[in-house]
This record gives structure tokens, C-alpha cells and sequence, in this order.
């Protein structure tokens, strides 16, 4: 009598969703969108910014795709989130900060905070972000404290948020729209407020994204800075605000999946931002504060998650 056939079972970590797009062609739209932000940053940086978009991605791919050689997976990369993950990383990155760094945070990124916690769509934190957090953490002179001023090569050019926390910054009507289109000194792809604006009604018009989250951060990021006094325009239009909320605020794997959480997570974040900004020692708060809510998401996902057979539909089921 020959032994039973032994069925194996698998199952992956929930929520399942079933939808008519893959992986590659959100990854896509992602890498569309973020094109004028690249563009942007290499026409006002020049080509040190070119070089570390170029060494960023490529360091992305290679490093995902050599992982997961050694580790015997199927090697995924042809999906674009590596690519997608890569040019994240880059674009929050000051122009000035030297290659075989972007390197190391690419290694992070794709390895430690992706890889190791089962690959795209198990990991906890957004692998790009979490990149640059140890790249900061690591190198925080090449990270947070050199900057390049638009247009020449002068290094160590301070941002917007710095120069407004320490008060050394003549706000007027030239300024704001300064800030707003970007001819200022920071990260890569964070300058330009007004192509971060498109190239999030480009994602939500086509559904790539959900508008809660970034709406909620960035609505609480104003609220909290006009109750205090602060400057509202400046606080939205200067750092990474707009562009962590539009593109790192809405990953899907490190995000509520409800529309409750993901109105709750962007507030949070909003929170987080302002008081980092207002009381702490660092002038921008955007990295850590989606960083902190990403490790609450899961809780979100409980809290405000559908539960079945529960609520109004269930009562009318269960009195028939």
C-alpha cells in the first residue's frame, strides 16, 4: 500500500486583497511619478545628483537580486520595487553625500529591512526610509549637516528648516515662493513643492495611492503649526513633508490597510512631525515620525479594521 500523498498548505500573513494590477505596474506608475522630481533635482544639483539617483538604483537592484541568489528565492527584481525602493532612497538624500554611502543605506534598505523580514510586503518600516534613517544615524555629518546651494558648488549651505529654527531667515513673498519651486538648498527630490503636488494628484486620480494618510499628515502638520504660532506656509512647503507624505506615507506594506487607519496613521505622523520639528534637536521630524507609525500599523489594522459579523449588515442577517 504506497503512503498518502502529503498536501502541504501555505498560508501568507493577512490581508488578502485580489486586484487586477501587478506588483510591476504600480511600481511603474510609482517610478513615473517620480521622474519630475528627479529631473528637477539633476537640473538644480547637477550631476553629483545625477550620480547618486544612478548608484542608488543600481545598488538597489544588484544588492535585492544577489540576496536573493544567496538565499535561494526566485529572483524578484524584474518588478521594479527594488528600482522603486532605490530611487526613493536616493531622492531623500542631499546631493553631497558620497557614493559608497548611498551604497551602504542601499544594503540596509533592500537586505535588512526588506529581505530579512520575508521581502516585499513583509517588511515592517519603508525600506527606503529606513535606509536613510541608518545612513543618518551612521553618517550623520554626510547626511544631515552638508548641503549643496542650488545653481554652484558651495557645500554646507543650510536648509529652510534650519535656517527657520534658528531663526535666521527673512520670511516674505520671494521666500515663499522660493520654497514652493524649489531653488533652495536640501535632499535630491524634496525641494520642489509644486511637482510633488502633480505627482500626487497624478497617484490619487489613478488610484495608485490613497489620499488619506497624506492629506491627514500634512492637514495636522498645519493645524498644529498655526496653533502655535508657527509659519504654515513655510512648515508645508519647506523639507520633506509633501514628498514623505506623498510617497513614503502611503507604501502598502508599511501602512493600515483600512481607511480609518490610514486617516489615523497620517495624523499620527502629522503629530510626530510637528513636535520633532517645534521641541527637538533636529529641525525636520518627517523620516522618524512615518518610521514610528509604520511599527503601529498593525495595531491600526486591528483597531479600525472590519470585523465580520459584526455591525449593522450582521444584526439585520441575524435577525432574519
Amino acid at each position: 500500500m504506497s503512503e498518502p500523498v502529503k498536501k502541504q498548505l501555505y498560508v501568507s500573513p493577512a490581508p488578502h486583497f485580489v486586484e487586477g494590477v501587478s506588483t510591476r505596474f504600480l511600481m511603474c506608475m510609482l517610478i513615473t511619478a517620480l521622474l519630475p522630481e528627479t529631473i528637477y533635482g539633476v537640473m538644480l544639483f547637477g550631476f553629483r545628483a545625477l550620480f547618486v539617483v544612478l548608484v542608488s538604483v543600481a545598488g538597489s537592484v544588484v544588492f535585492e537580486a544577489a540576496f536573493q541568489k544567496l538565499t535561494k528565492q526566485n529572483i524578484t527584481v524584474s518588478d521594479c520595487s527594488a528600482v522603486v525602493t532605490g530611487l526613493l532612497l536616493a531622492l531623500v538624500l542631499p546631493p553631497t553625500v558620497p557614493l559608497w554611502q548611498v551604497l551602504l543605506g542601499d544594503l540596509f534598505a533592500v537586505v535588512v529591512a526588506k529581505g530579512f523580514f520575508g521581502g516585499l510586503g513583509a517588511n515592517v518600516w519603508n525600506p527606503a526610509l529606513t535606509g536613510r534613517a541608518f545612513l543618518f544615524v551612521s553618517f550623520s555629518a554626510a547626511i544631515g549637516a552638508s548641503w549643496l546651494a542650488p545653481g554652484t558648488d558651495a557645500v554646507s549651505a543650510a536648509t529652510v528648516l534650519s535656517k527657520l529654527k534658528e531663526g535666521a531667515v527673512a520670511v516674505n513673498a520671494d521666500t515663499y515662493l522660493e520654497s514652493f519651486l524649489g531653488n533652495t538648498a536640501g535632499c535630491i527630490g524634496e525641494t520642489n513643492e509644486l511637482l510633488i503636488l502633480i505627482s500626487f494628484a497624478f497617484l490619487a486620480l489613478t488610484q495608485v495611492i490613497d489620499w488619506r494618510a497624506p492629506v491627514t499628515m500634512v492637514a495636522t502638520v498645519a493645524l498644529l503649526t498655526f496653533v502655535s504660532g508657527g509659519d504654515v506656509v513655510m512648515a508645508l512647503t519647506s523639507g520633506g513633508l509633501l514628498f514623505g507624505a506623498t510617497f513614503m506615507a502611503t507604501d502598502y506594506a508599511t501602512t493600515p490597510v483600512s481607511k480609518a487607519g490610514r486617516a489615523v496613521f497620517g495624523a499620527g505622523c502629522g503629530l510626530l512631525t510637528f513636535l520633532i520639528r517645534r521641541f527637538g534637536g533636529y529641525p525636520e521630524g518627517v523620516m522618524f515620525s512615518i518610521l514610528f507609525m509604520n511599527s503601529l500599523s498593525t495595531f491600526l489594522n486591528k483597531l479600525t479594521g472590519r470585523k465580520y459579523g459584526y455591525g449593522k449588515a450582521a444584526k439585520k442577517g441575524a435577525a432574519k
